[in-house]
């Protein structure tokens, strides 16, 4: 980003202040957020600084942070840092914004450049000798579609030709750009394609007639029976007359359900043998590893991936304590442990003899070295 300076004091007015209505909706906006957060009205504030007077001048930045209780310095950081800040004065009457990005520059930007400088200024940010209209170039303006385009205080105005823009300078120099519709120049809604739509044009086929007879609107239609489970329950009987079809005849059928005898509840099915439980080895079984007096400084099993503190304390409880016990546990002895702790043959997967071996070797080193990652 090129270095942004305020404007040189020759043009800084004296003192700046919001008129009545603004002051109103400045106070409005300040009141938006909450209590200690006030900052965060400096952008809303110093665009409608703009926006009265054209430009951010010296005195309107003192202003703003005078009113949300900061630094001149933070408020002029914030004023330099957003391009859509104009720190400078600019045209009375109009100030054009060219967007020079790649769709705008393809479609003819550079001859709407062309066209500033012979009708405002040979060089962007200075104004005419009237000191009514003023340009720049800028970055895309988000209507790549209708490219090439000019964006004048908030409205765009799009599809240009060196021509149109012109005539559009013109008329604003005047004083009458109210006049023209800003968007598309040319005959096109919005974004839509010049001309009228392209595509999609055949009308809507017309709904074929169905082939079902037509059926009066006093009886109601029953649901479809596409997908319903099939029952031999006498509420699910098409033949049955509802009261709205036969009144007398759905009565009858109601005093014959409700003589009819009650079904016998159904037997409910016996409930399937629980799984045998999976029984503990037992503590004196002769594969049990043997176990140690607890150390001074016992080994933190818990790097062992695998193994979390509760894992830990029952280890502890079988007199396991070093990484070397775990090290030197036989086959037999690990799938002990492995049915002990009911883990289904995770400290074969886990590889809890190879982990404990590399920490009673080297510790965390020497474990990186032959896993290539920290421990747990």
């Amino acid at each position: 980003m090129s270095v942004r300076r305020l404007a040189e004091d020759q043009f800084q007015p004296a003192a700046f202040a919001f008129n009545d209505e603004n002051a109103v909706w400045a106070d409005k906006t300040i009141k938006k957020y909450p209590a200690g957060r006030q900052q965060s009205a400096v952008i809303p504030l110093l665009m409608r600084a703009q926006e009265q007077d054209g430009w951010v001048t010296r005195a309107a930045i003192e202003k703003v942070a005078d009113m949300l209780d900061m630094a001149y310095i933070r408020v002029l950081e914030v004023a330099t840092f957003y391009t859509q800040f104009q720190l400078g004065p600019v045209g009375t009457r109009a100030h054009v914004q060219v967007c020079g990005t790649t769709p705008c520059m393809l479609r003819g930007s550079e001859g709407l450049m062309k066209v500033c400088k012979s009708k405002i200024h040979d060089h962007p940010f200075e104004r005419n000798a009237e000191g009514t209209l003023s340009w720049e170039e800028v970055e895309c303006l988000g209507a790549c579609v209708n490219a090439p385009m000019v964006m004048i205080g908030k409205d765009t105005y799009e599809d240009l030709t060196p021509e149109r823009l012109e005539e559009i300078i013109d008329t604003f120099n005047v004083g009458n750009g109210a006049s023209i519709k800003p968007g598309p120049q040319i005959d096109r809604h919005f974004s839509s394609p010049e001309g009228g739509p392209t595509t999609l044009l055949a009308p809507d086929p017309k709904p074929k007639p169905s082939a079902k007879k037509a059926v009066s609107d006093a009886v109601s239609l029953p649901p479809s029976e596409a997908g319903r489970p099939k029952s031999s329950d006498a509420e699910t009987n098409p033949a049955l007359k509802t009261p709205h079809t036969a009144p007398k005849a759905a009565a009858k059928n109601v005093k014959a359900v409700e003589a009819a005898p009650l079904p016998a509840p159904a037997e409910k099915p016996a409930r399937a043998a629980a799984a045998p439980a999976v029984s503990k080895p037992a503590l004196t079984d002769k594969n049990r590893p043997v176990g140690i007096e607890k150390p001074t400084a016992p080994d933190d099993l818990k790097l062992i991936s695998g193994v979390g503190p509760k894992i830990e304390a029952i280890l502890n409880e079988l007199g396991i304590f070093t990484y070397a016990q775990v090290a030197g546990w036989k086959k037999a002895e690990r799938e002990w442990v492995d049915g002990y702790l009911n883990f289904k043959g995770r400290i074969e997967r886990d590889d809890w003899a190879k982990q404990a071996k590399a920490l009673a070797k080297g510790g965390e080193a020497e474990y990186i070295k032959v896993f290539g990652k920290k421990p747990r």
